[in-house]
């Protein structure tokens, strides 16, 4: 089931992704995509409760290209993680854009964790922004070309750090 690269063999994950994409185990489309949903649906959870903690009304109305204000900035975080919400919902299971959905709802919560965490600076609410911002990179690492939503392993390192975040948030008084 390996496969050389020049000198370089594939590593366990790798191999195990190369697997999973083969055998279509052990998660089917619909089985991805519900992971991925759930992924989103938190994130989208947290950039909604990050928001209403930092006293930012997200009015639908203040979504701008390039925001500036902490309402505008709110309104574009929620629209954000809707979008990813709604993307997934329709169409096919498509693992690779599944994950790639769930990655935008998680980068939508690190900008909404940053405004929360400027509006209660201390060690929770720094411990919830980096948590969040981990999160995101786990989400986008799993959306990435090496795991294109399929990767079992990258996918389980995400929701780790997706409940990492949810407690982070719910230690910062967040959620």
């Amino acid at each position: 089931m390996s496969e050389f690269h020049g000198d370089e063999q594939q590593g366990a994950p790798q191999a195990h992704a190369t697997l999973i994409q083969e055998t279509g185990m052990p998660g089917t489309g619909e089985a991805l995509r519900e992971r991925h949903t759930a992924r989103a649906h938190s994130a989208a959870d947290r950039t909604k409760a990050a928001c209403r903690y930092a006293g930012v009304a997200a009015d639908p109305a203040a979504v701008i290209a390039v925001p500036t204000e902490a309402a505008a900035k709110a309104a574009n975080a929620i629209r954000l993680s809707a979008d990813a919400l709604v993307a997934l919902a329709g169409g096919a299971p498509d693992p690779a854009a599944d994950a790639r959905h769930a990655r935008n709802a998680a980068a939508a919560s690190v900008l909404a964790a940053r405004m929360a965490r400027s509006h209660g600076a201390d060690e929770l609410s720094d411990a919830a922004y980096q948590a969040a911002l981990k999160a995101s990179q786990a989400a986008g690492t799993a959306a990435g070309r090496e795991g294109m939503g399929r990767n079992e392993v990258l996918n389980a390192e995400a929701e780790a750090a997706e409940a990492a975040a949810v407690a982070a948030a719910r230690a910062a008084g967040w959620v």
